[in-house]
């Protein structure tokens, strides 16, 4: 999943109590008659449409946000844009659907089921008769063989990203004829359904070369509905064209271009005509809808004309008064390149006009991560308050309200609403609650008396010295009653409770005082809220900043700061807000994207952090890596995995590998909730809110567009034939391959 947009694993997800015996993990929901799981909480939207009133042929030309290194999906380089072209050109025994559960894939697959379970467990695999790859030759056992052969992890001559299920497989065999394959484990597999999807030819799988490189940019066989016709890296495209060998319903289009198109210029391609299906993001979607409303026919405030009648005007002026005509030039200059922009502008807006945003919620989470690596957040009641102290209902709301999606917290790690696997466990770490939070912090040792900001020493102050805290909080010290410089001399700064300059209990009636570090020395003096002089110290008693052994509880917040990032600043702003109300400040740090994770969360460089993961249908399997607990390895590092919170425990990873070989259905969802319940109780990671996903549509393009949940089904997508079409007409006819 990823910062907004963006997931650490896009592709596929491989994506401690407060005291022992305090915390009670709530009774499991599931056990009684409604099901915890729920509905998805949005639909697809793709404009759905009948086959027969789809155009035969066109060209859909559909933004993705690279061309991919590979087109191995297991490979470790693979994206999200590999997934995007194996799910059209390579089979796959399961697919997901409206509900992110997986489905068996009856183009390939008549049916798949567990046959023994004593003394091993053994799947029957049943194939399509008509399933061919490209080449014309049968999918078969020799096939399945050779993708478990070189994901097993057995060879390391494979440079595999990923292998797991494929190890717990003991031999591949050819069943009772040639569309049978029959597969034996060595330990019992529940997500036995996950593997050989998708299914590369024995082609590519059978030797370490032609997998290593030989489908990094190519692939000479395939068997989906479109197959590659070619990855051009310097046109920034990957075409797909019609499989002349398929065997189930024709595709109605005759190539799909997947266009590398970077966020920020998704707007001017729509509008320019070389896009015709794309993610955007909020500001996008409001430009696209605003587009779409009927024009009041009204002068605009800003014409060609207007603009020329004004610079006129002003040089006039200027000249008559005798003013520098140069200044007058350069007014005339800023005028005319505003008129072009509005005149770009406009004619965007009127090409914008012909498509339509088409919104959903992506299989997708985004979270609040804490790094309990180090530092405060190692300690678990410091990392429960920060999680007490949300309100992940404002945090969702914030985000998907506004874009008119249901605005509910997500309340699994493991899963979302709709999947077989949800429930909402938050129960475990408990509602939100500062007293509640300011408690754990206290019980850590973290309490109000920590500095507001830093005292300056006579002698050795710094020029550039300030305080810990915000902009706002510095603004505050000025406005706050009291004067910026004290009438005897002294910094301004006092001890709640102190009264005519006398600190009660001290024992010397002196304060505490920063030693020039941002710490301060602790005397005699009592726990309390060190605050600029005048402030209200009663009325800001409970939210005081936090302090422990002379330090403030300042925490380091990375967000990424290029294009899409804005909706994470705003999330991030708001949880700053919230947690400064327990005490807590924060320091929020903006990088580039692309060292967001590498240089960031991978590494370990962050207290706070907000990226997504994928849902999966798979939670044993595919999310035991993100949450197991890390492990050092032989060399003394640290191996988390794609643990980036480095919290974890032992209870949790037994309970993913109960789930994992369970094979009863109804047994595993519990053994996963219960999973669930631990790692919120551990605090590692707080989920907040499904992402949203929208999609900039042509209005004639059918059966595409915000899929949610469900894998697209390429082959029914195509534009509309003009007998279908509402009675706009054809907003695509400029489109000259759409089909229409």
């Amino acid at each position: 999943m990823s910062h907004d947009g963006i997931g650490p694993r896009a592709v596929l997800r491989s994506v401690a109590f407060l005291t022992a015996g305090m915390l009670t993990v709530p009774a499991l929901a599931g056990c009684g008659s409604e099901d915890p799981a729920g509905e998805p909480l949005a639909g697809a939207d793709v404009a759905a449409a009948d086959r027969s009133d789809i155009a035969d042929g066109g060209t859909l030309r559909w933004a993705v946000d690279t061309v991919p290194d590979t087109l191995n999906t297991f490979q470790a380089d693979a994206d999200t844009t590999t997934a995007r072209i194996a799910e059209a050109v390579l089979p796959s025994m399961y697919r997901t659907d409206g509900r992110g559960r997986a489905v068996r894939n009856a183009d390939y697959l008549v049916s798949a089921e567990v046959v023994d379970t004593e003394p091993k467990q053994v799947v029957v695999y049943r194939l399509a008769q008509q399933a061919v790859w490209s080449d014309g030759r049968e999918i078969g056992a020799a096939d399945f063989a050779a993708q478990w052969r070189a994901l097993s992890g057995k060879d390391t001559a494979y440079w595999t990203a990923r292998n797991a299920g494929y190890d717990r497989i003991e031999k591949v065999e050819r069943g009772k004829n040639d569309l049978e394959v029959k597969i034996t484990f060595s330990r019992p597999y529940a997500d036995w359904k996950s593997l050989f999807s998708p299914l590369y030819p024995k082609e590519v799988m059978g030797a370490p070369d032609s997998f290593n490189d030989g489908a990094r940019k190519k692939l000479k066989v395939t068997a989906g509905p479109f197959t590659v016709d070619k990855v051009d890296t310097k046109e920034d495209e990957v075409v797909l064209t019609r499989n002349p060998r398929w065997w189930g319903r024709a595709a109605r289009l005759q190539k799909i271009v997947l266009r590398a198109v970077p966020h920020d210029k998704r707007v001017s391609a729509l509008s320019d005509g070389t896009l015709d299906l794309a993610e955007i993001d909020p500001e996008a979607a409001r430009r696209i809808t605003v587009a779409a409303l009927p024009q009041d026919g009204n002068t605009p405030l800003m014409g060609p004309e207007a603009d020329r009648s004004a610079a006129d005007a002003l040089r006039s002026w200027a000249v008559a008064n005798g003013s520098d005509e140069d200044a007058a030039d350069e007014e005339i200059s800023a005028r005319e390149k505003l008129r072009k922009k509005a005149e770009k502008y406009a004619r965007q807006q009127k090409a914008l006009g012909g498509f339509e945003v088409r919104k959903s919620l992506e299989p997708a989470y985004t979270q609040l991560a804490l790094n309990g690596a180090e530092g405060p957040l190692s300690d678990e009641r410091v990392r429960r308050a920060v999680a007490r102290a949300l309100d992940r209902e404002d945090l969702a709301g914030a985000v998907l309200k506004p874009l008119g999606l249901p605005a509910e917290p997500v309340g699994s790690h493991l899963a979302l609403s709709g999947q077989a696997a949800y429930s909402d466990s938050s129960g475990a770490l408990g509602k939100p609650d500062a007293k509640e939070a300011r408690a754990l912090l206290s019980d850590a040792g973290w309490v109000p008396g920590g500095p507001v900001k830093e005292e300056k020493k006579d002698t050795e102050k710094d020029e550039g010295e300030e305080a810990a805290g915000s902009e706002a909080d510095k603004e505050d010290t000025k406005g706050s009653g009291g004067s910026e410089d004290s009438a005897d001399g002294d910094d301004g700064t006092y001890i709640v409770g102190e009264d005519d300059g006398e600190n009660p209990g001290t024992g010397d009636g002196k304060a505490p005082h920063d030693s020039g570090t941002g710490q301060l020395k602790q005397g005699g003096a009592p726990a309390g809220a060190y605050a600029p002089k005048g402030t209200a110290a009663p009325a800001r008693a409970d939210t005081a900043p936090v302090a422990k052994d002379g330090k403030a509880l300042v925490l380091r917040f990375v967000l990424p700061s290029g294009p899409g990032s804005k909706t994470l600043e705003t999330v991030a702003g708001r949880i700053a807000e919230m947690l400064e109300k327990i005490g807590i400040r924060t320091d929020i740090s903006k990088v580039d994207n692309d060292s967001y994770f590498k240089d960031h969360i991978a590494s370990g460089d962050f207290d706070l952090a907000l990226y997504s993961w994928p849902a999966t249908a798979f939670p044993a399997t595919d999310a035991r890596p993100v949450y197991s607990k890390p492990v050092p390895a032989a060399d003394g590092s640290l191996n988390v995995e794609q643990n980036w919170t480095r919290v974890g425990t032992d209870q949790v990873d037994q309970l993913f590998d109960q789930a994992i070989a369970t094979l009863d259905d109804s047994e595993r969802r519990d053994l996963i909730r219960k999973a669930d319940s631990r790692i919120w109780a551990a605090a590692g990671s707080i989920p907040l809110y499904q992402r949203p996903q929208l999609v900039a549509a042509r209005k004639n393009l059918a059966n595409a567009g915000a899929f949610g949940f469900a894998t697209p089904v390429y082959e029914d997508m195509g534009f509309l034939k003009k007998s279908a079409q509402g009675p706009e007409g054809s907003p695509g006819a400029r489109n000259s391959d759409s089909g229409s």
